[in-house]
C-alpha cells in the first residue's frame, strides 16, 4: 500500500493581489520543470498544509498549493466579502497565469472537487486531467445531509455537540441559525458556534475516530475561517446554479478522471462521485471499502498517489 511521499520544502513563496482587498498565498515544491499540479484544498475555507505537498512525486511534478481567499496564509482572514466560487475560479485563473502554465493537473477533494470541477468546466482548455477525492457537488441535499438531519443519525453524539450552541426555536434551519452567528459582532458567540461547526466536521471525517484530526479543526484559527466561509458558501447554494456540475460534466468528459471516494464517507455520500460518474461514464472510479471522507485514511491515500503516479507516467 502506498503512503505520503517524504516532507518536502517549497522552493518559492508567492504572494499574489487578485483584488484591492485579498491576496493569496501560493507555494510551490518539486520539481520546477516538472508536471504542474494543483492542490485544491477543501472547506471551503480550509486551508492548506504542508501534507498537501505530499501525494505528489517531488522528482516528477511542479507541486503547486494555495490557501483560497480568507483562509489559511490568504489575507484578510476569514473575509466573506468578494468571496464566491466565481472568484475562487477566477483566482485559479491568475495563479495559472501569474505562473506561466499552460495546462496543469487538477487535485482535490471535498469543496476542492467541487471547486476543480468547477474550474475545468469553465477553463477545459487550461485542464490535463482531474484526480478528485470525496466528491462534493453541493446540492441542496448534499448539504442539507451534513448541516440539518441524514450525518446525524449516524453520529447521534457528536450531533449534539453541534446542536448544543443553538436554541432549540431556531433548529429547524441549522445552516441559518449558524450563519447568523458566525457573522455576528458578538465574538464569544461567533467563536463558540465557529468551534461546533468546525469540530462536527473533523469528528465525521474518518472511518476510525482521529482525536488529532478533531484537535485540528478545533484550532481557533481553522475553525473560524472554515466555519464562516462554508456557512457563507452554503447558505447561497454554493453560488452555484442547481444541478451545475452535473449538467456541465459534458465540457470536460474528454479529460482524464480518476473519482476516489470511501464507501463510508459521512460528509460527502458515496451517492456523489456515483452521480458525477454517471455523467462522465469514461472515468475511473474507486470505491474504497474500509475509509470515510479524509484524504489521509490509509486506503485514500493508497488510491490517490497510485493515481498521481499513473497519471505522470502516461505523460513521460
Amino acid at each position: 500500500m502506498r503512503s505520503l511521499y517524504p516532507e518536502i520544502t517549497p522552493y518559492a513563496e508567492h504572494y499574489l493581489p487578485v483584488d484591492d482587498l485579498h491576496t493569496l498565498y501560493i507555494e510551490e515544491s518539486g520539481h520546477p520543470q516538472g508536471l504542474p499540479v494543483l492542490f485544491i484544498h477543501g472547506g471551503p475555507g480550509g486551508g492548506s498544509s504542508p501534507q498537501h505537498r505530499r501525494f505528489f512525486n517531488p522528482e516528477r511534478y511542479r507541486i503547486i498549493v494555495f490557501d483560497q481567499r480568507g483562509c489559511g496564509r490568504s489575507t484578510p482572514h476569514a473575509c466573506l466579502e468578494r468571496n464566491t466560487t466565481q472568484h475562487l475560479i477566477a483566482d485559479i485563473e491568475s495563479i495559472r497565469c501569474h505562473l506561466e502554465i499552460k495546462e496543469w493537473l487538477l487535485f482535490g477533494g471535498s469543496w476542492g472537487s467541487t471547486l476543480a470541477l468547477a474550474y475545468a468546466q469553465e477553463h477545459p482548455e487550461a485542464v490535463l486531467g482531474l484526480i478528485l477525492r470525496g466528491i462534493f457537488l453541493c446540492r441542496d441535499q448534499d448539504i442539507q445531509w451534513f448541516y440539518q438531519r441524514g450525518a446525524s443519525a449516524v453520529f447521534p453524539d457528536y450531533w449534539q455537540d453541534y446542536l448544543q450552541v443553538i436554541p432549540e426555536e431556531e433548529r429547524e434551519d441549522l445552516l441559518q441559525a449558524y450563519y447568523q452567528r458566525l457573522t455576528s459582532d458578538n465574538e464569544l458567540a461567533r467563536m463558540a458556534a465557529a468551534k461546533a461547526w468546525s469540530v462536527w466536521e473533523g469528528r465525521c471525517s474518518t472511518l476510525q475516530p482521529n482525536p488529532d484530526l478533531a484537535a485540528h479543526f478545533a484550532e481557533p484559527h481553522v475553525a473560524l475561517a472554515m466555519a464562516r466561509i462554508e456557512a457563507h458558501y452554503f447558505v447561497h447554494q454554493a453560488f452555484l446554479a442547481p444541478d451545475q456540475l452535473l449538467k456541465n460534466a459534458a465540457r470536460i468528459r474528454h479529460l482524464p478522471c480518476t473519482l476516489v471516494h470511501g464507501r463510508y464517507d459521512l460528509v460527502c455520500p458515496l451517492e456523489q462521485a456515483h452521480a458525477l460518474h454517471q455523467v462522465m461514464p469514461d472515468a475511473e472510479l474507486h470505491i474504497i471499502r474500509d475509509a470515510g471522507h479524509s484524504a489521509f485514511e490509509p486506503g485514500i491515500t493508497d488510491n490517490l498517489i497510485r493515481a498521481t503516479d499513473a497519471f505522470v507516467a502516461q505523460r513521460a
